[in-house]
């Protein structure tokens, strides 16, 4: 059954792109179809192929006298009948008028025809391919008409019984069409839907794919801004120190190098999710991502450049989830690449970390640059670390506060550390 039902939907859907590109085709097959079926057999009966009179078989109770139409009287009504159905679908409002127009004629001249059964896929057409406002009118049209006939064989039927007979005709006819147009209707809007839903997946990768150029942005402003504000300050201090003291130049090399191959090796790690799968799957060579642990080694690589770091917790800092621990070494990071950067090299920072139930501080300050005169920074000297900084603590419900004090400068962060509703 499986197989039959996938062939028969395949040969309908072939049928159906054929309608589309040559939609006469169907067209005329109706009208050969329905003058094949009801108007050939009238037709053979006019000229005496097919026996019996004009009056109709059966009891004479039955009989209804109808007026015997020559043959060419026939065929143009038929034609008046049956033509109009190539336009069914392109205009179905206009064939639909004609049939009807025909078919009263023809039963106001008292003939009776098997081809008025194109009063019927008129009305369906028109219910399907028509506006629906048309229905009205052509519904009290399609009344008229039937009213006529079952008047004009009311010597033989009740009236009554004849219009239930006619009217449960067209009505079907009008049921019809509307089921499929309903139908149509449903399968166009779930097309549409499916087509919507289509484009927001898209527009959802799409910003997700932004969100995380973002973060990866984010992430290689901490990494390369740190370690090259690093490496800097230690090519300055080996270039001093390499006529005063050739073993603090090569030790200030070697730190130069161990910093750089850790900037290289983070930089491949985030730039991997910007890289497209070239080829078979290769398994990533990824390093955990920096947590509290690894501030101390961070502090060491700052104090290697020349800046004292005074480093303190408090607190059960281990507890945090990984999430916090990143953010807060990310940030840390910045505040003391900006110390670095802008204080110098002599310049002495303290860094303090608070874990409470539901917060988390964190303090750094500076003594400002070493020598006199320079001055603190000023307030609306903001960049893009700083930015970062409150995207970062923004994802925790923090906000970062950074000013001068005294000749120096301090960043402070507070972080809620309250679980989400919803968080396991």
């Amino acid at each position: 059954m499986g197989p039959l039902v996938a062939r028969l939907g395949r040969a309908g859907q072939r049928l159906k792109h054929a309608d589309r590109a040559r939609p006469w085709v169907l067209d005329t097959a109706v009208v050969i179809l329905v003058f094949l079926l009801f108007g050939l057999p009238d037709l053979l009966h006019a000229v005496g192929v097919i026996g019996g009179d004009g009056d109709g078989d059966g009891p004479r109770r039955f009989r209804v006298a109808f007026t015997r139409l020559p043959v060419a009287g026939m065929l143009a009504l038929q034609a008046g009948l049956v033509l109009p159905l190539l336009w069914r679908r392109r205009a179905p409002a206009a064939a639909f008028g004609a049939v009807t127009a025909v078919f009263v004629l023809q039963w106001a001249l008292g003939a009776a025809l098997r081809a008025d059964v194109a009063l019927f896929v008129a009305l369906y057409s028109l219910t399907l391919h028509g506006r629906l406002r048309q229905l009205p009118w052509a519904c009290a049209v399609t009344m008229g008409a039937l009213g006529l006939v079952a008047a004009r064989v009311s010597t033989a039927v009740s009236v009554w019984d004849a219009l239930f007979f006619l009217l449960s005709t067209a009505t079907a006819a009008l049921a019809l069409g509307l089921m499929i147009r309903i139908r149509r209707a449903q399968l166009a809007g779930l097309r549409d839907r499916a087509a919507r839903l289509e484009i927001e997946r898209d527009q959802r990768g799409r910003l997700a794919v932004a969100a995380e150029r973002t973060r990866v942005a984010r992430e290689m402003h901490d990494i390369v801004g740190h370690n090259l504000s690093v490496i800097i300050t230690l090519a300055d201090a080996g270039a001093y120190a390499a006529d005063v003291a050739p073993e603090r130049g090569q030790e200030a090399l070697h730190l130069i190098g161990d910093t750089g191959r850790q900037a290289l090796g983070e930089l491949r790690r985030v730039l991997g999710v910007l890289r497209e799968a070239d080829g078979p799957p290769t398994e990533p060579e990824l390093s955990p991502q920096p947590g509290l642990a690894d501030i101390d080694a961070l502090c060491e690589g700052v104090r290697a450049a020349g800046l004292e770091v005074v480093y303190r917790t408090a607190g059960d800092i281990d507890a945090l989830d990984s999430g916090v621990q990143l953010t807060v070494y990310r940030i840390v990071q910045e505040a003391l690449t900006n110390t670095l950067k802008h204080a110098g090299a002599g310049a002495r920072a303290n860094l303090a970390i608070v874990a409470e139930e539901t917060r988390l501080t964190m303090t750094v300050q500076d003594s400002g640059p070493p020598t006199p005169g320079a001055g603190p920074r000023t307030a609306n000297e903001e960049g893009h670390g700083l930015v970062g900084m409150r995207e970062r603590a923004a994802l925790y419900g923090g906000h970062v506060s950074a000013g001068p004090a005294g000749t120096g400068w301090t960043v402070r962060v507070d972080l809620d550390l309250t679980p989400q509703e919803g968080a396991p």
